[in-house]
């Protein structure tokens, strides 16, 4: 066998490599698919599961399809940074999460100092956005947005009420809380008590005797539904009557499940409801077709991959994850399931995207969130 045919071989075996490296296009999808928060890490998952597998029967992104890793980040900081790395590692070049913002904002410097474009679904701290990394996107509002929301209701539908603010200490929690309380302190109504609890916490009763000492009649909760549902049902227990009110954090099924009856009348501040998008008919059907309500993060998963793979197209490749992020500022706004977004330079959207729900029983008997 002469040389000149070795080349040829060696020519043809190179570019064929070539061509089935770019064959997928590899995206990290990255949540707390396990631990307590496992409701909005399947949000995540199956959100990006659809969306990827209807982008790819449309023909993917600049001819390439996409293929999904998923990353366990059990809601932890440290975990997060790990399956950052992990990402790294793997040659994902884009990634829809995390779900919690003090997961998000350290795995994004992980991101950004690798040529990864990350698109969170739900990380509302303000912070996510306002270091100015290059790669950083959410499809959410931000707390400073959804505290101004809260704080001017209670103000002016609860303005007689003693109200404890209570956080679980997180980025996203604490952060809910500390705003919710100044845009009420601005609007002249001062709390009764600031109270942390810990992520974990099981027993609130000392908490609970500090709001009866304080005659709370309203309690607003920064933090999610496993420990918003624990508190609801021992307010209930120990017979402290109050209204409870919290934010996205709490927009899950299983809130009905741990607070049982006590969930009746909680208000809570979250986007309208994406199921009712016009836009989403089509992907609602095939999600309940198949025996998943996709409610809360779910289609916001689904817009977060729209919005990658529509700006790698109109950018024309997929390789420059600094290319795609520069389209998705200047090239919208996107069309999406949850309506059209557009961005400004932050990577923060540019419409508002809070109301106040309710949470009581639906036709079924089901206690379900509606909008008031």
């Amino acid at each position: 066998m002469n040389k000149s045919f070795l080349s040829a071989v060696a020519l043809t075996a190179l570019v064929g490599f070539s061509n089935s490296a770019r064959a997928d296009i590899l995206i990290g999808v990255a949540g707390p698919i396990t631990g307590p928060g496992a409701s909005f890490g399947a949000q995540l998952q199956k959100g990006a599961e659809q969306a990827a597998a209807d982008i790819n029967a449309a023909g993917g992104i600049d001819g390439q399809k996409i293929k999904l890793e998923i990353g366990d980040d059990v809601s932890d900081p440290k975990q997060g940074v790990s399956v950052a790395n992990k990402f790294v590692a793997d040659g994902v070049r884009y990634v829809i999460g995390h779900f919690n913002s003090g997961v998000s904002i350290p795995a994004s410097e992980v991101y950004a100092e690798n040529g990864i474009l990350m698109v969170t679904p739900s990380s509302t701290n303000p912070k996510l956005t306002e270091r100015g990394l290059w790669n950083t996107f959410r499809v959410c509002s931000r707390d400073d947005q959804q505290g101004k929301l809260a704080g001017d209701y209670i103000a002016k539908n609860f303005k007689d009420a003693k109200i404890a603010i209570i956080n679980d200490k997180t980025p996203y929690g604490q952060g809910l809380a500390d705003e919710t309380k100044r845009n009420l302190n601005a609007n002249g109504v001062r709390e009764v008590m600031f109270e942390g609890v810990n992520v974990g916490d099981k027993d609130f009763s000392a908490l609970i005797a500090k709001m009866k000492e304080n005659g709370a009649t309203l309690v607003y909760y920064g933090g999610v539904y496993t420990e918003a549902g624990l508190i609801m049902r021992q307010l209930a227990d120990q017979g402290l009557k109050a209204i409870f009110m919290s934010g996205d954090g709490i927009v899950s099924s299983e809130l009905a499940s741990i607070a049982g009856d006590a969930v009746n009348g909680t208000l809570m501040t979250f986007a309208p409801d994406p199921r009712k998008n016009p836009a989403a008919k089509e992907v609602v059907a095939k999600f309940r077709s198949a025996g998943f309500e996709p409610e809360a993060y779910t289609l916001y998963a689904y817009a977060a991959l729209q919005i990658v793979a529509a700006a790698a197209n109109k950018a024309g490749s997929a390789d420059d994850a600094n290319k795609v992020a520069e389209m998705i500022k200047a090239g919208g706004p996107w069309k999406t399931v949850i309506g059209e977004i557009g961005y400004d330079s932050k990577g923060d959207i540019t419409r508002p995207d809070y109301t106040i729900y309710e949470w009581r029983k639906g036709d079924d008997g089901k206690y379900s969130y509606f909008e008031k």
